[in-house]
């Protein structure tokens, strides 16, 4: 398991930690040969992942170190869907209301969404959280309920594509019967509940969750700006504490961001592309150890996690280098060696970390 964040803060040294720093409404900048940063090295890290992504560059990107804004692109307040890193959002949720008693790691499923007893009766919500409940929707097809999560809540779902807990499947779909559970136990519409415990106290304001007018798209419906989705990210990284506030349990924020899908998890052969096992926590990625025995991005710290979308969304989270880096875009996707590549650049350019 990895370290707290304020003890990897104190490796190597037996100094007292200076104080957290936290953004106001506006984010405090510091150069970044302030923050221990070196510029040259930055830049050429940052012209290296604006080559190898899209045309979107690093204009949506912004860095972090110690809370300070160190760089930013020149389209940082530029809002649109950040896809998948929603999950991590959702996710978030559930922790709320796991400290608030209203579910748990095993609340089954069906106690919130009656529909799912019959086919889905031994479902728990950590299934859930990890991609690993086998859930199937109705048609079988995200794309046909896009954004619909009520209409796809309460049609009988298709039988599971394999028991509970048995296999990793990253599927939209089942994240849709997630964000309609945790609705269910919140008692109010999600968005109103994390604006009021998480967005409006670290002062994330550019932000909606989509489609308007309709249920929110739990899996891939938040839109938002690097600038503000850099917040979140700097929630994390203080392990949940917002100027000496506490938003979301430290507990929460450990287990979330450490690895839940066990490497010895086989990969549901339908969908091979996704690289859970070893790699993904509770809805978020994880930097660590691949059935083959790689890093998932070797060139960041083993503590590295990260919230994940299509089209090059990213919200890194380094908290060995005290470090935030938030990219956004909508130019199609890299893999992942290319995103471990920039981060072995990034490293380069912290000589004191």
């Amino acid at each position: 398991m990895r370290a707290p964040v304020a003890a990897l803060l104190l490796l190597g040294s037996c100094a007292q930690a200076p104080p957290a720093v936290y953004p106001g409404e506006a984010w405090a900048e510091a150069s970044p040969e302030s923050q221990g940063i070196d510029s040259a090295k930055l830049r050429e890290a940052l012209d290296w992942l604006a080559t190898n992504t899209g045309a979107n560059g690093t204009s949506e990107t912004v860095v972090v170190r110690r809370g300070f804004l160190v760089w930013k692109g020149a389209n940082v307040d530029r809002k649109h869907s950040v896809w998948s890193c929603t999950k991590s959002l959702t996710s978030t949720a559930f922790g709320l209301l796991e400290a608030d008693g209203k579910v748990t790691l095993d609340t089954p499923a069906k106690d919130l969404l009656p529909h799912l007893a019959a086919a889905y009766g031994e479902v728990r919500l950590r299934h859930f959280l990890t991609m690993t409940s086998g859930y199937d929707g109705e048609g079988g097809s995200y794309d046909k309920h896009e954004g619909a999560a009520d209409a796809n809540a309460l049609v009988p779902p298709s039988p599971p594509f394999f028991p509970p807990g048995t296999r990793f499947r990253y599927w939209d779909e089942a994240m849709m019967q997630f964000g309609s559970a945790l609705t269910k136990a919140a008692g109010e519409p999600l968005p109103d509940f994390m604006k009021r415990r998480v967005f409006d106290p670290i002062g994330m304001k550019s932000w909606t969750w989509a489609p308007a007018g309709a249920v929110p798209n739990w899996t891939g419906g938040f839109h938002t700006t690097a600038r503000d989705l850099a917040r979140f990210g700097l929630l994390f990284l203080r392990g949940g504490l917002w100027d000496g506030r506490r938003i979301v349990p430290a507990d929460w924020v450990e287990r979330a961001t450490s690895i839940q899908v066990p490497a010895s998890l086989p990969r549901d052969p339908i969908s091979p592309r996704q690289e859970g096992p070893g790699v993904y926590g509770f809805n978020w990625w994880v930097n660590g150890l691949r059935p083959d025995g790689a890093r998932h991005w070797p060139g960041a710290p083993p503590g590295a996690f990260a919230a994940v979308g299509h089209n090059n969304n990213r919200c890194f989270v380094v908290p060995e280098w005290d470090l935030v880096l938030v990219r956004t875009g909508t130019d199609g996707n890299v893999d992942r060696t290319v995103w471990g590549a920039f981060l072995a650049k990034l490293g380069a350019a912290l000589p004191s970390r």
